[in-house]
């Protein structure tokens, strides 16, 4: 039997993603800066031992990358042996690129998912449009998973919202009319979407959110969730998600 992972919540670091107008860039991009290395250093601090962190510079871009070497001695429950790196460029206008690549390096087939939790800060909740998964069957984790159909042209807000959206295209949009700014999340190899606010009742029980906080957060996930992904002895498989910012006049 194959086994079976779930790899996510590695780019949480993403918290409140706000990249900079260029004229005005620097200041957004330590912070997003900043939170990437307080991310990785509080995600390698005893949990991740057999881990490679490199920092390297390109030109305009700054990369960090994480090589995870996962064996049967670190975790029993999952009987396979994987190798898991995470590269991290952050542009000099404010675009992040983070790419994900999984081998499997033990002897028999092993199948996961993945999902990328990026979460945007957003003026208001209900000021906020996503485009780009019209017409798309999506499973409504609110209802036990139960399969929908999206019927309206534009996502918008008004309750709490937890769906994995099936199948989407690889460029989707978030719209924030009020500070007048469009996030673009573009994808490769990442057939899903996640969508989710938690609303204000479950935003209560959230530790690491504020009461009124989810106001101003929206997560916009690519992912590969319905349909595992199966990797044989020795195959790799490579997954990309970029975040950009275009303002509008």
């Amino acid at each position: 039997m194959e086994d079976k992972l779930f790899l996510g919540r590695l780019t949480r670091a993403m918290n409140c993603y706000s990249p900079a107008p260029r004229l005005t860039r620097s200041l957004p991009i330590r912070y997003v800066e900043e939170s990437l290395y307080a991310f990785l250093s509080l995600a390698l601090e005893g949990r991740l031992s057999n881990t490679v962190l490199q920092e390297t510079r390109c030109g305009l871009w700054k990369r960090i990358h994480l090589l995870y070497l996962h064996s049967t001695q670190l975790t029993k429950p999952i009987s396979t042996c994987f190798e898991f790196h995470l590269r991290v460029s952050l542009a000099l206008d404010g675009n992040l690129t983070l790419i994900s690549r999984v081998r499997n390096i033990n002897s028999k087939p092993f199948s996961f998912s993945i999902a990328y939790h990026t979460y945007f800060s957003i003026s208001d909740i209900s000021e906020v449009r996503v485009e780009g998964l019209e017409t798309l069957d999506y499973l409504d984790n609110l209802f036990e998973k139960e399969r929908f159909t999206e019927q309206g042209d534009t996502l918008t807000f008004e309750s709490e919202i937890d769906r994995v959206y099936l199948n989407s295209r690889d460029v989707v949009a978030v719209f924030d009319h009020e500070k007048k700014r469009t996030f673009l999340i573009k994808k490769e190899g990442l057939p899903d979407v996640v969508v989710w606010n938690p609303w204000d009742k479950k935003a209560k029980a959230l530790t690491d959110l504020g009461d009124e906080e989810y106001k101003h957060m929206l997560c916009v996930d690519g992912a590969a969730i319905e349909k595992p992904i199966n990797l044989k002895p020795g195959e790799e498989w490579t997954g990309k998600l970029n975040l950009s910012l275009v303002l509008s006049t």
